[in-house]
């Protein structure tokens, strides 16, 4: 065996863990498995005669390609890869459809990878690293070119993002999510009863221009007319697959210190619901899809 197919069997060997780092890192199945291409050809590239353990230095060499493609999405550029005249090994992944990369961001976690998608990419990176792959500080303070301690602050507020910071699971908070599943459950359900069990009878109802139909009102009030129209809409849409889609792609987060849904198809947030809720009802729907909106809410997982 010479040694450029020995290094193909060993990248096809540490293929699926580079791709579950380039995901997390990037939230995009699509950027991923270009990250993973771009890694094979610096492999091709590289002389690593030297190199000890080849899995650790593919890692670390995925990580540098997506702290690069983070930060030119941070600037608004759209990184090129590389893509053509590339051995076979480096085309092994064909694309997938929005409802296979929705699986696969549920198998993540909708909620955290809405979450790491708004962290700084230095944060996300160290977060990603450390918490989920055990990479030592030593090693991540090399790829973000800081000191290990610094490293490690940035995995620390990145943990404090995810986690909410100053959120408690006090009865304010159980009740809300009470509230906010058993919302979601019958809207997905198409139950009138059950949406009219949560909404309080005069719930004003907000959205932007953008959430709704052009010309739909923006804001809607009472109970009664707002679940009936949700209801017909649950209904006529329920067969489609934009419909099984959406409902996959919603979850309970905090949103701003209280709870309330988002709707993130492949884990990219789309639209947040929030709720203010008194004494077990829902009084205010206000409804987010402007990308500078949410770009701004404070969003973190919700701990049972």
């Amino acid at each position: 065996m010479d040694e450029k197919q020995w290094l193909a069997e060993k990248f096809e060997g540490n293929r699926a863990h580079l791709r579950g780092v380039a995901y997390r890192m990037l939230g995009s199945l699509s950027e991923a498995d270009d990250a993973v291409q771009e890694t094979w050809l610096r492999l091709n590239r590289s002389d690593t005669n030297g190199v000890q353990n080849l899995g650790g230095w593919l890692t670390t060499v995925v990580a540098h390609v997506c702290l690069d493609m983070l930060r030119s999405r941070t600037s608004r550029r759209e990184q090129s890869m590389e893509s053509q005249a590339v051995e076979p090994v480096a085309q092994h992944a064909a694309a997938m459809n929005p409802e296979q990369e929705t699986l696969l961001a549920e198998s993540v976690g909708l909620a955290l990878l809405v979450v790491l998608d708004t962290l700084a990419p230095a944060e996300r990176l160290a977060f990603v690293l450390h918490d989920m792959f055990d990479v030592s500080f030593d090693e991540i303070a090399s790829i973000v070119g800081r000191s290990p301690e610094a490293a490690r602050q940035l995995a620390s507020r990145a943990r404090k993002r995810v986690q909410g910071v100053g959120a408690t699971a006090d009865a304010t908070l159980t009740e809300q999510r009470d509230v906010v599943k058993a919302f979601m459950a019958a809207l997905h359900g198409g139950d009138f009863e059950g949406l009219i069990a949560v909404l309080d009878p005069d719930v004003v109802v907000r959205g932007e221009e953008a959430a709704g139909k052009p010309g739909a009102p923006r804001e809607i009030r009472g109970a009664e007319k707002w679940a009936r129209g949700a209801i017909t809409y649950t209904q006529a849409a329920r067969s489609t697959i934009a419909f099984a889609q959406a409902a996959r792609s919603t979850e309970a987060m905090l949103v701003d210190g209280r709870v309330g849904l988002v709707i993130a198809p492949g884990g990219r947030l789309q639209r947040v619901l929030q709720f203010t809720i008194v004494g077990g009802k829902i009084t205010q729907v206000e409804v987010i899809t402007e990308q500078s909106r949410l770009k701004r809410l404070n969003l973190a997982i919700l701990t049972d």
